[in-house]
């Protein structure tokens, strides 16, 4: 669609400066065109040599003179027939499904932070247009016919970005519910042998390591290597293995003191000294069974020893 099309949709409605077509420009949510002065005046000057617009000079005492446009009966009658033609079907120009096609490469957390950013600029526009609605769009008056279809435009708008929106974050909350799926049955692990002896050192989980059903796969993934010794750090472990009101760290731990798996935690000093998780670092290294290090080469020490 031309621009043309617009300002003589405009005229019709009232004459206007070049200046003030621009201000409604910049304000609609439907005529997308920048507004920039350089594309009116053109579009004007088309128009013009046409014989769809005329103007009229009025001059002002303390500011420059300026030119007022009107429509014409040759421009009513393009304008109708504009409206009459073939309705175009709408457009999916998005930028940001292309974006999106060619999303794969990027990591988890990649592909998260995009969708996140995208959410919140269709979260812009949608503050933006319900704005302008509440506020009242600058739009003709003349009857309750075009209220209506005006009103009937706005909605349509909001309509589209709620259900970008929606969209959005469906796609985002379904590849985080997958990343957890695919990544929690994906543990990073080495096997380290040191003669006879061996242990699984943990060195990276989807999800950080917080229920029963965690201690029972490390019990599962030590019988695969045929070994009892595990080594944990602490950025397996969910925080709230730290806080011991939750119960994650005595559950946890339970269930592989039941399965007879010797553990020892990795974990720095600001942590093992902290509040009620010291007092039990302090009992727990007491045993033979669980113990806390603040160095790898400590703990490794513990379990092959």
């Amino acid at each position: 669609m031309s621009i043309k099309y617009a300002i003589l949709g405009l005229l019709s409605w009232r004459p206007s400066t070049g200046y003030e077509l621009k201000k409604i420009f910049e304000e609609s949510s439907t005529m997308y065109w920048s507004g920039n002065n350089n594309q009116i005046y053109k579009s004007l000057i088309q128009l013009l040599e046409e014989g769809l617009v005329t103007y009229e000079v009025q001059h002002q005492e303390s500011s420059p003179s300026k030119k007022i446009y009107t429509i014409t009966d040759e421009g009513l009658s393009e304008l109708k027939e504009w409206v009459l033609s073939t309705p175009e079907p709408p457009e999916f120009k998005k930028t940001f499904l292309i974006q999106l096609e060619w999303a794969d490469q990027l990591n988890a957390e990649e592909l998260i932070d995009l969708l996140s950013r995208y959410e919140n600029e269709i979260r812009m526009q949608l503050l933006m247009q319900q704005e302008k609605t509440r506020r009242g769009q600058i739009a003709p008056d003349r009857n309750p016919r075009e209220v209506f279809l005006w009103d009937m435009i706005s909605e349509n708008l909001t309509s589209s970005l709620k259900t970008e929106l929606d969209w959005v974050k469906k796609v985002r909350q379904e590849l985080i519910e997958r990343k957890i799926i695919k990544e929690k049955d994906k543990m990073d692990y080495k096997v380290i042998e040191n003669g006879s002896k061996r242990y699984v050192e943990i060195i990276a989980v989807g999800t950080p390591l917080c229920t029963e059903q965690d201690a029972v796969e490390l019990v599962a993934l030590c019988g695969e290597h045929d070994t009892n010794l595990l080594m944990l750090h602490k950025h397996t472990l969910s925080d709230d293995f730290f806080k011991l009101r939750t119960g994650v760290a005595g559950k946890l731990l339970q269930k592989l003191i039941n399965y007879r798996v010797k553990t020892a935690a990795v974990i720095p000093d600001e942590i093992i000294n902290t509040g009620k998780f010291k007092e039990m670092v302090s009992e727990g290294n007491k045993g033979n069974q669980f113990r806390v290090f603040n160095s790898k080469e400590a703990a490794e020490n513990w379990l092959l020893g």
